[in-house]
């Protein structure tokens, strides 16, 4: 097989990742524009998870760390997980290596909502829940819309879901630039430039939960489907020869797809380039089976997000970019790259 030669092992790339996401964990806390340094924020960070005393003039360090870097680097690494992991479902279920988490148009959906509230103050009664929840439903009625446009009586097929989320995907940006325009605060229009090109500015300890409980779930799911993803990718009559339902296996990744893109979206922003680059890279270093990509692609996009994250806010300090362009930065070269060195790679199939 031409691309045997490329695949690495997955037991131990996978304990390298989980030491490396670990470490990256650490430097992601320590790292900033407030100076605390690395022997000050692991003793901190020990204080917080055994409970332990800490001076009175700690107190304001301890926040920075405790409730400020930790949350946020903790949900870098979620949100990763799950856009790696959604983009290698989304690239299986419209069998196209150029898929990602966005293509579906779920973002832009979410997108709509998320500026409702930031610039016209919507849901104000949900206090610091209203851009989650605003962005998280207005995702779930863009899958509503997106599913309801490309079925037909055959079901969902690839190129209905790819080009109407295509199609749904610049409709709902159209509505989203308009709004900024219309909006008549310009701080208010400035912070939904910041979440609509991805931030985790905004990350606490309540917003942690259903991000990583969707992400979880979705995983979950996906591992345990992998062989069927892997005769999803070779075509609707292979998986037909091999007893797997392409229909329903593709109603059930697309609702997958648009949950968890919803959950990750509602509290990090846009962020892209993360669902197609990651997947492709990990196909790269273990080949086409699902079951090896699903084990290293959470990691290896938790990895990257957290790092991502941490340019963010030390690159032009105390000034914070935009994670999507940062990633979008990283992305093209490093995927350009990845395509000029392709040989062996196949999409789908073990």
């Amino acid at each position: 097989m031409p691309g045997a030669a490329r695949r690495l092992p997955v037991p131990p790339l996978v304990a390298a990742l989980c030491c490396v996401l670990l470490l990256s964990l650490l430097c992601a806390v320590a790292l900033g524009a407030s100076g605390i340094g690395w022997g000050h924020s692991v003793r901190l960070l020990h204080a917080g998870l055994t409970g332990g005393a800490l001076g009175a003039d700690e107190r304001s360090a301890y926040t920075v760390v405790w409730d400020l870097r930790l949350p946020r680097a903790l949900l870098a690494a979620v949100v990763g997980a799950g856009l790696a992991s959604v983009g290698v479902a989304v690239q299986a279920l419209v069998r196209n290596a150029l898929a990602d988490p966005f293509v579906l148009g779920i973002s832009s959906g979410a997108a709509v909502g998320a500026n409702a509230v930031l610039l016209f103050g919507a849901l104000g009664a949900l206090g610091i829940w209203a851009l989650s929840v605003s962005a998280f439903v207005s995702a779930l009625a863009a899958m509503a819309l997106v599913y309801a446009v490309a079925r037909t009586a055959q079901g969902l097929t690839p190129l209905r879901l790819v080009l109407t989320g295509t199609a749904m995907y610049y409709g709902f940006s159209a509505l989203t630039t308009l709004m900024v325009f219309a909006a008549e605060r310009g701080e208010a229009a400035r912070s939904a430039m910041m979440w609509l090109l991805g931030s985790l500015g905004g990350a606490s300890w309540a917003s942690l939960p259903i991000a990583t409980g969707a992400v979880a779930a979705g995983l979950a799911y996906l591992l345990l489907s992998a062989r069927r993803l892997n005769a999803l990718a070779m075509g609707d009559e292979t998986a037909a020869a091999l007893g797997v339902d392409a229909g329903r296996l593709r109603r059930e990744l697309f609702l997958l797809a648009a949950a968890v893109t919803g959950a990750v979206v509602a509290v990090s922003g846009a962020i892209g380039f993360v669902g197609l680059m990651v997947p492709h890279a990990v196909r790269v270093l273990v080949g086409a089976d699902h079951r090896r990509v699903l084990a290293v692609a959470p990691l290896a996009g938790a990895v990257l997000l957290v790092w991502v994250d941490v340019l963010s806010r030390i690159v032009l300090a105390p000034v914070e970019l935009p994670v999507g362009v940062l990633t979008a930065v990283i992305g093209v070269p490093c995927f350009l790259l990845l395509m000029r060195h392709r040989a062996g790679y196949t999409f789908g199939g073990a």
